[in-house]
Parts: structure tokens; C-alpha cells; sequence
């Protein structure tokens, strides 16, 4: 099977080779859902290189994740680069990649050569389809990369230590800034072992001021994942995990007289409380109640020995983050892939939503700003009801979305105070403060979002 396609950008080719070559770039064109780069912090195209994947999101075992190994082979011409399976899922897979200069810019040419296993020969056309939406995936997200990163041309590299890098935002945000040329350093709570590394233990409240000299922004992601069940232990340890690190950092780098300027600090819509009909929530809207309201006031009042010492804080409130690499989302795809998805909550509910990508890119935007500060909603200018995320879901993936999920399906998975707080949730938040301080959202419109998350090719009318 052939699978041959090619894409404009005006961007010159010598911009789009020094993207490829930039640790991050296999990161970035590659769907968090799909698989994971073992090496994320290296980089290049160079002939040899053996590249490790693993397959599938994250959240599996590592059992069910099949390694697949690529090595970096000769190109024929024209193409300037290939890859070429030593290992893997495919009986042959083959992947030629040129990068030419074009009249307004650079056109980028792809060819596959993919050989099924035997047993699987007659699903070539619907596999065909799939690598296509890789494909189409990895052209937008080339593409909104660079202009990203040209919007923002001309400012100096900076130096970041990110503390949750290896989580679903964090790995794709310290992949953005490498690709941008920037250094990454990534907080790891054990010993450094990689170069850049910084050890801390945020519950031993260790972390060592000369670690941190020469970085210029830190990024606090850390904490427990909140979507498990809200066992009192798990309330417990969600708190500590947010409120010990967010001191630490803020402490340190409070007393550091020639330290980090800036830290940018993880937040979330349920600062507000999870239902707050009829009101459109600012940034100046006071916090409502509930578990998840008292620890973000909380985790947010941390950071105040950092601000009151001068430090740019920002405090990026996060709404719904879309990936099919986890979250929300992820559960909701077999259901709909099976017939039986649709709305998890009243159908007039509203939902504050946010691409991965988009979210990424707020990060990155606010990281490299001088001026943004203060809390910001970090959601998609599109709010939209629940029974309208539950048909555009089932639009983009041809499945039905008529049957409203039972409520006990969440309660059980988080107990019920937690699908409470986190599922029967209405909260239209504004994003105008994040807009005004510059960021431009990719992804505005949900089923648009949706499509390029979950690698459809685009409706009619759409690029």
C-alpha cells in the first residue's frame, strides 16, 4: 500500500528543517493517543538514529503498549529523509519525507510504503484512511507550530523548568518550547539522572536554590490527577500534592535575590464550583463551594509569597482539556465507538472546553509574555451544552449520540461526590482575559478541535 500526500506552508524550508531537527518535533507529530516517543528530549533526522515508540496512550500498562522500532534510513531522491521499521506492527513500513522550497514557501511531501500483516490484509482500506488522518494531523499541527513560534519570532531563547513534564500537558509543552528552540529543565522527584534534570521532593519541602539559577520561568503542572474516586485519602493526597509543591516553589524562589522571574502555575475552573447556572464566569467572579473550589483557592493563594516578591505570577484556570491521550475524552471513545455514547450530565449543562493543543500553546503564550499575570481561564472562546458536545462527538466519529450515560456509570469510577463535582458540572467561563493579553485560540470551534484530535479528515469546507 502507497499513501502518498503533500502540504503547503509559508514558512522558508530552512524554518521547517530546523523545526524538524529540534528535540520535540516527534512529540509534537505524534497523536498523544496513538504513541509516545521513549527519548522525548531527543532530536534530529540523522542517518542511524534508532527511534523508540511506544503504542497507545499513556494510560495503559506498559504490557499493552507494543514497542515499535524505527531506524533513520537513506533517502531516494527527492526525498531528503526516511524512516524505515526495524521491529514493529507492520509486515514492511517504509516513510519518505522532503522538505522543498516553494515559490511562497515550503511544500512538504510525504510517501509510506506500509505492507499489512497477512492476517489483516483485507482492512488495507480503512487503514489506509487512519494513516491518512495521521497524515492530516501532522500537517495542521506543522503548521499552527510554526505559526506560533513566528508570531513570537525575534524574542530570546529562555531557559524553563517544568515540574509535571511528564504528564499529558507537560510532555506535549516542554516538546512546544524545544521545538520554539528554547531549553527545557524538568523537575523529577528522584535523583537527576538526564542532562537539565533538577531533583526536588516537594514533600520533604527540599529543593535547592542553586538548582534553579539561570532559569528563567518556572512551570508548576504537579499534583494528583484528580479523575480517580474521592476516597478521603485520595482528597487528602490531591491536596498535598498541590498545595506542597506550589509552596515550595513559591518559598524558593521568593528568597532568591537573581532567580526566575516568572512562575507559571497550574489552576483549574472548579475554583468557581462545579454548577453556576445562568452566570458567565470571569476571572473576577468569586469561588463558589465544594471540594474541588476550596483546594484551587487554596493552591492558589501558594503562590502568593512569589508574587508578593516581585515574581510575574500567572494562574491559568483550566477548563475541559480534549486529548485522546486522556482526560475526560478518553473514556467517552469506546462508548461512542460502540453505539451507546452521549451526554454525561443535563443537557443544557454548559461545558468550558479546551483543545490540548490550544491548552499547550496558552501555556507557552503566557510563559514567553512579560505582561500576562494574574488568573487566567484557559478554556476556548466556544462554550458549548452538553447535549451539543455529545452530537458533535458523534458527528465527527459517524457513531450516535442519543443515549445519556446513567449516572451511576461515573459514580462508580469516582464515587459520587467526586462525578458530583466532576461530571454534573455547568459552567460557562470566559476566556476575553486570555484573549486580550494576546493568545490566539487554533481550535475555537469544538467539532473542528474534535476532528483534529482524533485524526478525522475535515468536513466539507474546512482546511
Amino acid at each position: 500500500m502507497r499513501i502518498e500526500t503533500r502540504y503547503h506552508l509559508e514558512h522558508p524550508r530552512d524554518e521547517v528543517n530546523a523545526w524538524l531537527e529540534r528535540p520535540g518535533a516527534l512529540t509534537r507529530l505524534t497523536p498523544p493517543g496513538l504513541a509516545t516517543a521513549e527519548d522525548a528530549a531527543e532530536g534530529g533526522t540523522r542517518q542511524g538514529r534508532l527511534v523508540g515508540v511506544r503504542l497507545g496512550p499513556t494510560l495503559l500498562p506498559q504490557p499493552l503498549r507494543p514497542r515499535w522500532l524505527l531506524r533513520h534510513a537513506d533517502a531516494t531522491a527527492p526525498f531528503d529523509f526516511a524512516d524505515q521499521q526495524v521491529r514493529g506492527p507492520w509486515r514492511t513500513w517504509r516513510h519518505e519525507h522532503a522538505v522543498e522550497q516553494s515559490r511562497s514557501g515550503a511544500a512538504v511531501h510525504d510517501r509510506l510504503e506500509v505492507e499489512l500483516p497477512r492476517r489483516l490484509e483485507r482492512w488495507e482500506p480503512r487503514v489506509g484512511e487512519l494513516v491518512r488522518g495521521v497524515l492530516h494531523f501532522r500537517a495542521r499541527q506543522l503548521r499552527e507550530d510554526l505559526a506560533f513560534h513566528a508570531a513570537r519570532a525575534g524574542r530570546r531563547p529562555l531557559t524553563v523548568a517544568i515540574a509535571g513534564s511528564s504528564g499529558l500537558i507537560g510532555s506535549q509543552l516542554a516538546a512546544l518550547l524545544r521545538t520554539g528552540g528554547h531549553t527545557v529543565r524538568p523537575l523529577v522527584r528522584r535523583a537527576a539522572a538526564a542532562p537539565g534534570e533538577i531533583s526536588w521532593d516537594p514533600q520533604g519541602g527540599r529543593l535547592d536554590p542553586a538548582d534553579l539559577e539561570g532559569v528563567d520561568v518556572v512551570v508548576n503542572l504537579g499534583g494528583r490527577s484528580i479523575a480517580t474516586r474521592w476516597t478521603a485519602p485520595a482528597r487528602a493526597e490531591i491536596r498535598a500534592s498541590r498545595l506542597a509543591g506550589t509552596t515550595l516553589l513559591s518559598r524558593t524562589l521568593a528568597g532568591m535575590a537573581d532567580g526566575p522571574t516568572a512562575l507559571v502555575q497550574a489552576s483549574a475552573i472548579g475554583y468557581y464550583g462545579p454548577r453556576r447556572p445562568g452566570e458567565k464566569l470571569v476571572e473576577d467572579s468569586g469561588p463558589g463551594e465544594g471540594f474541588l473550589a476550596e483546594v484551587v483557592r487554596d493552591w492558589e493563594a501558594a503562590t502568593t509569597p512569589a508574587r508578593e516578591a516581585g515574581l510575574r505570577v500567572a494562574l491559568l484556570r483550566t477548563g475541559l482539556v480534549l486529548s485522546d491521550g486522556g482526560g475526560s475524552l478518553l473514556p467517552q471513545l469506546p462508548l461512542f465507538l460502540a453505539g451507546v455514547g452521549g451526554r454525561l450530565t443535563a443537557r443544557d449543562a454548559a461545558i468550558s472546553w479546551i483543545s490540548l493543543d490550544d491548552m499547550v500553546r496558552a501555556y507557552a503564550h503566557v510563559i514567553l509574555s512579560s505582561t500576562a499575570a494574574g488568573p487566567l481561564n484557559t478554556v476556548a472562546p466556544g462554550t458549548v451544552t452538553a447535549g451539543e458536545f455529545a452530537r458533535a462527538l458523534g458527528r465527527v466519529l459517524h457513531r450516535p449520540a442519543l443515549l445519556p450515560v446513567p449516572a451511576a456509570g461515573p459514580a462508580l469510577l469516582l464515587g459520587c461526590a467526586g462525578a458530583d463535582e466532576l461530571i454534573r458540572t455547568d459552567q460557562d467561563v470566559s476566556d476575553d482575559r486570555l484573549r486580550r493579553s494576546g493568545f490566539e485560540p487554533a481550535h475555537p470551534e469544538l467539532e473542528h478541535a474534535l476532528r483534529h484530535l482524533l485524526r478525522q479528515m475535515p468536513a466539507e469546507g474546512e482546511e
